[in-house]
Protein backbone atom coordinates (compact mmCIF):
# COMPACT_ATOMS: atom_id res chain seq x y z
CA UNK A 1 0.00 0.00 0.00
CA UNK A 2 1.34 3.45 -0.87
CA UNK A 3 1.65 6.39 1.42
CA UNK A 4 -0.42 9.65 0.23
CA UNK A 5 1.62 12.48 -0.33
CA UNK A 6 1.74 15.50 2.35
CA UNK A 7 1.38 18.18 0.83
CA UNK A 8 3.23 21.25 2.38
CA UNK A 9 1.41 23.70 3.56
CA UNK A 10 2.96 27.50 2.89
CA UNK A 11 4.31 29.42 6.09
CA UNK A 12 4.61 33.41 5.63
CA UNK A 13 6.23 35.77 7.76
CA UNK A 14 3.91 38.89 8.17
CA UNK A 15 5.36 41.95 8.32
CA UNK A 16 4.35 44.62 10.43
CA UNK A 17 5.80 48.50 10.68
CA UNK A 18 4.33 48.71 13.98
CA UNK A 19 5.27 45.48 15.78
CA UNK A 20 8.51 45.10 13.81
CA UNK A 21 10.75 41.44 13.97
CA UNK A 22 14.05 42.75 15.28
CA UNK A 23 16.55 41.92 13.83
CA UNK A 24 18.79 40.00 16.34
CA UNK A 25 15.51 38.13 17.67
CA UNK A 26 15.22 34.36 17.08
CA UNK A 27 11.35 34.14 17.06
CA UNK A 28 9.04 35.87 14.26
CA UNK A 29 6.35 37.74 16.15
CA UNK A 30 3.91 36.52 13.48
CA UNK A 31 3.20 33.69 11.04
CA UNK A 32 0.86 32.76 8.58
CA UNK A 33 -0.15 29.24 8.00
CA UNK A 34 -2.95 29.41 5.56
CA UNK A 35 -5.84 31.41 6.89
CA UNK A 36 -4.51 31.18 11.04
CA UNK A 37 -1.71 33.43 12.13
CA UNK A 38 0.44 32.26 15.03
CA UNK A 39 1.11 35.34 17.22
CA UNK A 40 4.47 35.24 19.37
CA UNK A 41 4.04 36.55 22.77
CA UNK A 42 3.47 40.18 23.05
CA UNK A 43 4.97 42.18 25.85
CA UNK A 44 4.26 46.06 26.33
CA UNK A 45 8.07 47.06 26.26
CA UNK A 46 9.62 49.24 25.31
CA UNK A 47 6.96 51.58 26.69
CA UNK A 48 7.23 49.91 30.05
CA UNK A 49 11.08 50.32 30.17
CA UNK A 50 10.34 54.04 28.94
CA UNK A 51 7.20 54.84 31.45
CA UNK A 52 9.50 53.05 34.45
CA UNK A 53 12.90 55.01 33.61
CA UNK A 54 10.58 58.36 33.60
CA UNK A 55 9.42 57.41 37.22
CA UNK A 56 5.75 56.37 36.02
CA UNK A 57 5.63 52.73 35.32
CA UNK A 58 2.24 51.05 33.33
CA UNK A 59 0.37 48.93 35.65
CA UNK A 60 -1.53 45.52 34.34
CA UNK A 61 -4.19 47.25 32.64
CA UNK A 62 -2.03 49.81 30.53
CA UNK A 63 0.53 47.05 29.49
CA UNK A 64 -2.96 44.62 28.24
CA UNK A 65 -4.19 47.34 26.47
CA UNK A 66 -0.59 48.20 24.44
CA UNK A 67 -0.32 44.80 23.73
CA UNK A 68 -3.72 43.77 22.64
CA UNK A 69 -2.96 46.53 19.98
CA UNK A 70 0.16 44.99 19.20
CA UNK A 71 -1.93 42.09 18.89
CA UNK A 72 -4.27 43.78 16.80
CA UNK A 73 -1.44 45.27 14.59
CA UNK A 74 -0.19 42.24 13.46
CA UNK A 75 -3.67 40.98 12.72
CA UNK A 76 -4.57 44.01 10.26
CA UNK A 77 -0.90 43.77 8.85
CA UNK A 78 -1.88 39.98 7.50
CA UNK A 79 -5.47 41.75 6.16
CA UNK A 80 -7.63 40.61 9.14
CA UNK A 81 -8.69 42.48 12.63
CA UNK A 82 -9.98 42.12 15.77
CA UNK A 83 -12.57 39.69 14.96
CA UNK A 84 -10.48 37.24 13.75
CA UNK A 85 -8.60 36.74 17.55
CA UNK A 86 -10.13 33.83 18.41
CA UNK A 87 -7.64 32.50 21.28
CA UNK A 88 -5.92 34.33 23.56
CA UNK A 89 -2.48 33.21 26.13
CA UNK A 90 -2.09 35.86 29.27
CA UNK A 91 0.47 35.32 31.03
CA UNK A 92 0.86 37.96 34.29
CA UNK A 93 3.42 38.08 36.89
CA UNK A 94 0.70 38.65 39.57
CA UNK A 95 -2.68 37.01 39.51
CA UNK A 96 -4.22 39.45 41.32
CA UNK A 97 -3.76 41.93 37.98
CA UNK A 98 -6.12 39.17 36.51
CA UNK A 99 -8.97 41.93 37.09
CA UNK A 100 -7.41 44.47 35.37
CA UNK A 101 -6.22 42.73 32.32
CA UNK A 102 -10.12 41.46 32.30
CA UNK A 103 -11.23 45.48 32.27
CA UNK A 104 -8.85 45.93 29.35
CA UNK A 105 -10.09 43.06 27.67
CA UNK A 106 -13.54 44.48 27.74
CA UNK A 107 -12.39 47.75 26.86
CA UNK A 108 -10.68 46.78 23.84
CA UNK A 109 -12.98 44.06 22.55
CA UNK A 110 -15.99 46.28 23.29
CA UNK A 111 -18.85 44.13 23.69
CA UNK A 112 -18.21 42.12 20.62
CA UNK A 113 -17.75 38.04 21.27
CA UNK A 114 -14.64 37.46 23.20
CA UNK A 115 -11.91 34.88 22.19
CA UNK A 116 -11.19 32.23 24.09
CA UNK A 117 -8.26 32.63 26.80
CA UNK A 118 -6.58 30.93 29.13
CA UNK A 119 -4.78 32.83 32.09
CA UNK A 120 -1.68 31.84 34.07
CA UNK A 121 0.49 33.40 36.49
CA UNK A 122 3.98 33.18 36.11
CA UNK A 123 7.16 34.05 38.26
CA UNK A 124 8.92 36.34 35.48
CA UNK A 125 8.49 37.85 32.40
CA UNK A 126 11.60 38.57 30.28
CA UNK A 127 12.08 42.54 31.66
CA UNK A 128 11.26 43.10 35.43
CA UNK A 129 8.73 45.60 34.25
CA UNK A 130 6.78 43.60 32.31
CA UNK A 131 3.30 42.18 34.22
CA UNK A 132 1.68 41.02 31.33
CA UNK A 133 2.47 39.17 27.97
CA UNK A 134 -0.24 37.31 25.42
CA UNK A 135 -0.16 35.57 22.71
CA UNK A 136 -2.41 34.75 20.09
CA UNK A 137 -4.23 32.68 17.59
CA UNK A 138 -5.91 34.37 15.05
CA UNK A 139 -8.36 32.90 11.64
CA UNK A 140 -8.43 35.32 8.72
CA UNK A 141 -11.19 32.82 7.59
CA UNK A 142 -13.13 33.08 11.33
CA UNK A 143 -15.26 36.53 12.20
CA UNK A 144 -15.84 36.90 16.16
CA UNK A 145 -18.58 39.03 14.76
CA UNK A 146 -21.24 36.33 13.83
CA UNK A 147 -20.75 34.92 16.96
CA UNK A 148 -23.58 35.98 19.74
CA UNK A 149 -21.69 37.69 22.88
CA UNK A 150 -22.01 35.65 25.70
CA UNK A 151 -24.78 37.11 27.95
Amino acid sequence: MQEAAVSAVDVERIACAVVPDLPHATWSNVLRVGPELIVSGQTAHPATRNAASAGAPLGAYEQAMVVLRKIQALAEAAGGGIHNILKLTVYVTDIADKDEVGRARRDFFRGQAYPASTLVAVSALVFPELRVEIDATVRLDADLRSAAPAP
